[in-house]
């Protein structure tokens, strides 16, 4: 069983950034694969990046290059740095958890966390 929470959202202007964190507890949490989505209301959850165990990282088209996913085991933490950000960027992002491979599906993955807003406005 993990437990997951994410935390760093906010509001920010278009081109800012932000850090969002995904703090995990639980037995062998290193050896989890940890993926970010995000959701507006209506639409279906989308995956932004997952990175394995080993740092390995794969990225949604519509943040490459923009968006850099981290972990520091040390920390029981995974990061996801949001640079460049805009306007179609809001939405509530999660963090999951599974022990396969990296995947942007969100059926996929076993744990989740309650969310953080990320509120992109001028």
């Amino acid at each position: 069983q993990l437990q997951l929470v994410e935390s760093g959202g906010g509001v920010v202007q278009p081109g800012g950034s932000l850090r969002l964190s995904c703090s995990v507890s639980g037995r062998d949490w290193d050896s989890y694969t940890i993926g970010w989505f995000r959701q507006v209301p209506g639409k279906e959850r989308e995956g932004v990046s997952s990175i394995s165990s080993s740092s390995a990282v794969m990225y949604a088209e519509s943040v490459k290059g923009r968006f850099t996913a981290s972990r520091d085991n040390a920390k029981n933490t995974v990061y996801l740095q949001l640079n460049n950000l805009r306007p179609e960027d809001t939405a509530v992002y999660y963090c999951a958890a599974r022990l396969r491979s990296p995947e942007l599906l969100a059926k996929a993955y076993e744990y989740w966390g309650q969310g953080t807003q990320v509120t992109v406005s001028s």
